[in-house]
């Protein structure tokens, strides 16, 4: 008995150590480009590269921000990421509510073709995209690229998966009182679905914050580039400059990672919750 628990708590500990050495080897390339980030010029290039700045110093992000101008590209990304979470939560929600829980004509086969389109890659989509916006005179401003993102399938997927778990009595005794299909969305609905949204929510500000392909297309003037578009443009003419560009990445993976590791928790229960309760 006594060695059977022994060999459970080593292989315990065994696993705990692996995955721990597999923690460490993920995190290392993002401690390295904090550190970088934090070194006087030239010297990230030196071989073997040092992993802690001889001089910690700031003029990296002064420079990006004082003499560059990221400032108003980070402004662009947050102005963008922050429009795009809160209207396609509005939409995602509205939309998987009513394939959840309201009866029209031809409702699982519009669903049907909906998860269908999960399998069609995003880049075949974008030239028939671009020409839309464009013909929608949306190319070039922010609209081109918020419109497009506004619904999603995964959106009105987890959103649908989660609203099949609110009681249909619920819904029929607000019907039954004179409530309004509105009231009982906003009243009722949307209390219930907290969990999920803040799962969407997170989400979607993490792809929109990080998405580089469709705002590169829609976006043709630099003052109005988000914060990946702009570092990926500046690397072309800083390319040498090593500890401006993790400077420039540090900008851009910082918001996002905080976020992620605040709300982890959240996250991952409404995913959890939507497979379960679907």
């Amino acid at each position: 008995m006594e060695r059977e628990v022994g060999q459970s708590r080593a292989g315990a500990i065994a696993i705990n150590a692996a995955l721990l050495a597999i923690a460490l080897i993920s995190l290392a390339p993002l401690a390295w480009m904090l550190s970088v980030s934090f070194m006087p010029v030239g010297e990230a290039s030196h071989f073997p590269p040092p992993l802690l700045p001889s001089k910690l110093t700031l003029a990296n992000y002064y420079e990006l921000f004082a003499r560059i101008g990221l400032g108003r590209n980070f402004a662009n990304s947050v102005l963008v990421s922050g429009a795009i979470t809160v209207l396609s939560l509005l939409v995602n929600t509205m939309a998987g509510y009513a394939f959840a829980k309201l009866r029209f004509a031809g409702r699982e086969r519009i669903f049907q073709v909906l998860l269908a389109a999960l399998v069609i890659p995003a880049q075949v989509a974008m030239l028939p995209l671009f020409l839309m916006m464009k013909g929608l005179g949306l190319a070039n401003n922010f609209g081109g690229v918020i419109v497009p993102a506004l619904a999603t399938v995964f959106g009105i997927f987890l959103v649908r998966q989660y609203a099949r778990s609110i009681p249909d009595e619920l819904l029929e005794a607000a019907r039954i009182d004179g409530a309004s299909e509105l009231r009982i969305f906003f009243q009722i609905v949307l209390p219930m679905l907290k969990p999920v949204l803040v799962t969407l929510a997170i989400f979607t500000f993490m792809a929109s914050w990080n998405d580089f392909m469709w705002p590169l297309i829609v976006l043709t003037d630099q003052s109005q580039y988000t914060l990946p578009v702009a570092l990926a443009s500046l690397s072309r003419e800083h390319i040498q400059d090593v500890e401006m560009m993790m400077a420039g990445a540090v900008i851009t993976v910082l918001p996002v990672l905080l976020l992620f590791l605040l709300l982890q928790r959240y996250y991952i229960q409404g995913l959890l919750l939507g497979s379960v309760k679907g």
